[in-house]
């Protein structure tokens, strides 16, 4: 497999690559992670079965579509591909840092900018994904409300009864969705989509970094919402990003619903606590 893979490289950067150093890093728990090195030059590589090749081409697509708003930095994908044995996507090797309150700053201004690069008219993107290892229907839509309430809530709580959630019937809850969100239009941005503090980071040059997207177009609040739901981002964040593009009246109310389609995935993923969690945004919504 390494030997394949050190071919692909070579093709790909037009300069000979020999691995010389591979080195087991963090890097979630859906992927096999590794640096790594060779013929001087170092690089971050996630490995999957042959059949997860679909998913990191999309994350290939979606880091250079992120990296085409020149709002905000991310990992540069270099190439992708299956043997036999597993699927691969490469990405350039990035030395991360800790940041201060001048740097988390610029994350968020670079966020509202990327935010405000638009892209689309529509809801949605050109091709499924997945948020975590559960798929993510990206199909386009002219109305926010329905595309969430359907392709969002109303798929994870549809997969959630299934594995036992006891939710209330699916359609109950994408009509109080599209109820709830009824009066609310917001400009499609390009979006993160899976946008919690493990999936940003500062460089140790000072450079805002934004990893392992789940990219859809939607609504902008959506990424700030994520940001608040594990603990949150350094305050200096959400001024920068205010500083560039001030939220909405009403998005107080509105992050709750947006951040009830990561909670149901938890569940989804893991069990556990999630699913009390879930009910409980799921009786508000109702209510």
């Amino acid at each position: 497999m390494w030997p394949d893979i050190a071919k692909h490289i070579a093709q790909v950067t037009g300069e000979a690559f020999e691995i010389s150093d591979r080195t087991s890093v963090g890097g979630g728990c859906i992927n096999a992670a590794y640096c790594l090195k060779g013929s001087g030059q170092t690089f971050f590589i996630k490995l999957n079965a042959p059949t997860q090749l679909e998913n990191f081409a999309a994350e290939a697509q979606a880091l250079k579509a992120i990296i085409s708003t020149q709002a905000i930095k991310a990992p540069r994908p270099i190439c992708w591909g299956a043997t036999d044995q597993q699927s691969y996507l490469l990405l350039e090797w990035l030395e991360f840092g800790s940041g201060n309150r001048q740097t988390w700053a610029q994350m968020g201004r670079d966020l509202a900018t990327m935010h405000r690069a638009g892209g689309a008219e529509r809801f949605g993107w050109d091709r499924p994904n997945t948020i975590g290892a559960t798929p993510q229907i990206n199909t386009w839509g002219d109305n926010w409300a329905d595309f969430f309430a359907e392709q969002r809530l109303g798929f994870q709580v549809r997969l959630g009864n299934r594995r036992g959630g006891g939710f209330p019937p699916v359609d109950q809850v994408i009509a109080a969705t599209q109820n709830f969100l009824r009066d609310r239009r917001p400009q499609p941005s390009l979006l993160h989509g899976d946008l919690w503090s493990g999936n940003a980071a500062i460089t140790t040059a000072g450079e805002p970094v934004i990893l392992d997207p789940a990219l859809y177009f939607g609504d902008r609040e959506a990424d700030l919402a994520m940001t608040e739901l594990f603990g949150g981002f350094p305050a200096a964040f959400y001024q920068g990003y205010e500083e560039v593009w001030p939220l909405d009246s009403g998005y107080p109310q509105r992050k709750s619903i947006y951040n009830l389609y990561h909670v149901l995935n938890h569940f989804n993923l893991f069990g556990g606590g999630y699913r009390n969690q879930a009910q409980h945004l799921l009786r508000s919504l109702m209510s």
